[in-house]
């Protein structure tokens, strides 16, 4: 999977999805209200796992929250660790 993914936000759906080879891939949220979302599901189809998908969901969804000055609230525990990565990557690099 060499060619950047083309991410769609399904606004009314709360979702970021992406299809690659006829395999959904998609991050689901829930808008709080309040400026807070709740990002509770990741799933990547096994056909997809290990090439990114997931981190490129993650980073949208995360892209689109921090635009809006949303709260993130991470329920789904890919997102989490994803998070925690972010974070001590930044604190190396600062």
């Amino acid at each position: 999977m060499s060619e950047p993914l083309s991410i769609q936000h399904d606004l009314a759906g709360k979702q970021f999805e992406v299809t690659v080879d006829g395999h959904r891939a998609y991050l689901s949220y829930m808008d709080l209200g309040k400026q807070t979302i709740d990002i509770y599901r990741t799933f990547v189809p096994d056909a997809l796992r290990g090439h990114g998908v997931a981190a490129a969901l993650t980073e949208q969804a995360l892209q689109f929250a921090e635009g809006r000055g949303y709260t993130v609230i991470p329920s789904c525990s890919y997102v989490e660790r994803y998070l925690e990565r972010r974070q001590r990557k930044g604190e190396r690099q600062g």
